[in-house]
């Protein structure tokens, strides 16, 4: 079979020569949106490896960018993304990066507005899969596959008891939980996935706990 382009590849089933410059990609954009919370006025892409040598041609730079403009991997918009993103008055720079990372297709996703900022690093490691690495400064493993919170708190004795319970309550499992911390005693971040969508009334119930400063739902 063959590609007129590397938007045939993209699609519900992330399948194709180029999915990890474009699907893997897109949806490292769109975690870092889901995570934002809204559309960032201005975003400072910085690529790495492999990302870093074909991303005009593999068009990572068009599929990121969809990804923060909350386009889906299927989405027909992800083309003519820079143009969507320009109209919207969003402030974009990409950066060639020459520092050899652990994986050949990394990205670094920095982005905000007047009201905040973030930063990750993602890698897309085949297939449209990816992994989110780094967050704010924090080391985490964050699939993007399934809905998961991130829970910013007090590095605090009961505080991973006391989420851990209220997920307990509500009958929310959890598949995968890591917590990174930058120095003992100081703030640190759980990274949670689950295997349902977690409703609103258990974030607020989380964020009334000790010691949780601030608590971010991502949806699948």
């Amino acid at each position: 079979m063959k590609y007129r382009s590397v938007f045939d590849i993209i699609g519900p089933v992330m399948i194709g020569p180029s999915s990890s410059h474009t699907a893997g990609a897109a949806r490292i954009g769109r975690v870092a949106r889901s995570i934002f919370g809204r559309e960032p006025k201005w975003a400072t892409i910085s690529f790495y490896g492999s990302f870093a040598s074909t991303y005009k041609g593999h068009a990572t730079d068009v599929a990121i960018i969809g990804g923060l403009l909350d386009f889906d991997t299927f989405d027909e918009r992800i083309k003519t993304s820079l143009d969507i993103a320009n109209q919207a008055g969003m402030k974009i720079t990409f950066i060639e990066e020459d520092a050899i990372t652990d994986h050949p297709n990394t990205a670094r996703v920095s982005i905000g507005d007047e009201n905040g900022e973030l930063e990750l690093v993602g890698i897309s490691i085949g297939g449209g899969k990816i992994e989110i690495t780094e967050l704010n400064g924090f080391e985490l493993k964050l699939s993007g596959n399934h809905p998961a919170i991130l829970v910013v708190h007090n590095d605090r004795y009961g505080a991973i008891a006391g989420v851990a319970n209220v997920l307990a309550k509500y009958a929310i499992n959890i598949g995968h939980m890591e917590v990174s911390r930058k120095e003992k005693g100081q703030l640190a971040l759980m990274t949670i996935e689950v295997d349902q969508n977690i409703d609103q009334h258990v974030i607020d119930e989380l964020t009334t706990l000790p010691n949780i400063l601030k608590v971010t739902k991502i949806v699948d």
